[in-house]
């Protein structure tokens, strides 16, 4: 790890969601002050943190990094396998299995864990490392000319940087970018997420054997314009389910939905034809929230241009509802913006520093998102000669007795694991500061030197005159 920064400075993170608590952490490690601003209460949050959360290799090795390997392995169980079934018949395609050499390469373990868990880890965390988190605290407005933040309660407070970790409908985006981006496009289906408990599902027949599996195997089901997953939540006895499905009739409301008013018929009614497992998880399953899933284009702009004011995470780059890589995208962000600003000792770096996280995450950012969509239309790909196509594959490989999506370390799928999560943030703002921070240090130090050597020469030519 890098050393603290020569200066510190104040942060206002707004939104105390995974991105912004792992903002707090990062910064505080490298000795800035953070003070997160949460507009729920700890209830509300508690109540709207639905469903499982899975954190991939390139994620879960930055929060080891930062000393969070024991309390994420109390709340998480390590996966190494998934299992392919067709969603309308429960017909077995096949499975695969994460090999130990790409893990090792990668760094980090696949996890399975509640997103309350994923949530109280992170937040423990923060205040451990010396952040002060204010729940119930509504923002209404920001400005990077200040930079200010004005609550509800009409309190104005200022920090040196404001950073927007508040979600897909972020008011920092909305000030920096003018609109509310995400509003703005339209949506593609809608994703459910809830729980079910693992009492019930083992009292079942039919459902007990998704515990009887020799490791903790992830289910995915392929289906004709809709997709579920389902997988054991660590730190509770409970199975996390996925769902995404067309657009309600129209008339109907599909506004997002994070917590209480969902009628779990209505949940069930947007399961079309599903195998008999499906349909009773669902009938034993908890109230779900509710989330459109939207394409969103790219956000041109991240910071400001007073240059004191960013937005990360979803509010930055919006992937599609229930990505693997979604809160890992949030952690990977923090994580090298933290980085930047460890060699923070100028006022003048803060707005450089703010452009060079556009300019580090914004290529790896696209590529997660594009890869994401191509995963959501994978599962969810409409019945055709494409979709026969993809099943016959994946039948073909099982009865060869090999894994559904191959693997071996001269696949293509290898080098794309490696580079999706063998990517380690922290490496890459370093790597920026080597090649070009250190550039810009040294170049604007030679300015100054010549500037005070030409100040030298003109006092010297002015003894002489005098």
């Amino acid at each position: 790890m890098s050393g603290k920064a020569e200066l510190s400075i104040n942060f206002l993170v707004v939104g105390g969601g995974i991105a912004g608590l792992s903002c707090a952490i990062a910064l505080r490690r490298v000795g800035h002050h953070v003070v997160v601003l949460e507009q729920y209460s700890d209830s509300d949050i508690s109540k709207m943190s639905h469903g499982g959360i899975r954190l991939p290799p390139n994620v879960s090795k930055v929060l080891f990094h930062w000393g969070l390997e024991r309390a994420l392995r109390k709340v998480s169980l390590t996966s190494s396998a998934m299992e392919i079934e067709i969603y309308e018949t429960g017909e077995f395609i096949g499975t695969h299995h994460w090999k130990e050499e790409v893990l090792r390469v990668t760094g980090g373990d696949f996890l399975f864990l509640h997103h309350a868990g994923l949530r109280q880890v992170l937040y423990d965390a923060a205040i451990a490392a010396g952040a002060e988190v204010l729940a119930g605290t509504t923002v209404v407005s920001v400005n990077g000319d200040g930079p200010r933040v004005t609550l509800s309660t009409g309190e104005t407070l200022l920090a040196d940087v404001i950073v927007g970790a508040d979600g897909r409908s972020s008011i920092v985006q909305q000030a920096i970018v003018g609109n509310d981006v995400l509003d703005a496009a339209p949506y593609q289906s809608l994703f459910y997420n809830t729980t079910v408990p693992g009492a019930l599902m083992r009292a079942d027949p039919e459902l007990a054997p998704f515990f009887e599996q020799p490791v903790e195997t992830m289910f995915i089901w392929l289906g004709n314009n809709r997709s579920a997953v389902a997988f054991r939540i660590g730190g509770k006895d409970e199975f996390a389910l996925h769902l995404w499905v067309p657009p309600r009739q129209k008339g109907l409301s599909d506004d997002d939905c994070w917590g209480g008013g969902l009628d779990l018929k209505e949940m069930r009614r947007q399961l079309g034809e599903c195998e008999p497992r499906l349909l009773k998880m669902t009938k034993l399953a908890a109230t779900p929230s509710r989330v459109q899933v939207k394409k969103v284009p790219p956000i041109k702009d991240w910071v400001d241009k007073h240059g004191r004011m960013v937005i990360i995470g979803e509010a930055a780059h919006p992937l599609p509802a229930g990505s693997l890589q979604g809160g890992a995208m949030a952690v990977e962000d923090a994580a090298v913006f933290a980085r930047l600003f460890s060699h923070l000792r100028d006022r003048e770096q803060i707005s450089t520093f703010l452009h060079a996280f556009q300019d580090l995450r914004e290529d790896r950012c696209a590529s997660v998102v594009h890869t994401e969509h191509c995963n959501l239309y994978f599962q969810m790909m409409p019945a055709g000669p494409q979709q026969e196509q993809r099943d016959q594959e994946m039948r073909a490989k099982t009865a060869q007795g090999e894994s559904v999506f191959g693997g071996g370390e001269a696949s293509e799928q290898w080098e794309q694991l490696k580079e999706l999560w063998g990517y380690d943030a922290e490496d890459e703002a370093d790597d920026w500061w080597v090649k070009w921070g250190l550039l810009r240090e040294r170049a604007k130090q030679r300015s100054l030197d010549m500037e005070a050597e030409m100040n030298i020469a003109r006092l010297s030519c002015l003894g002489m005159r005098s």
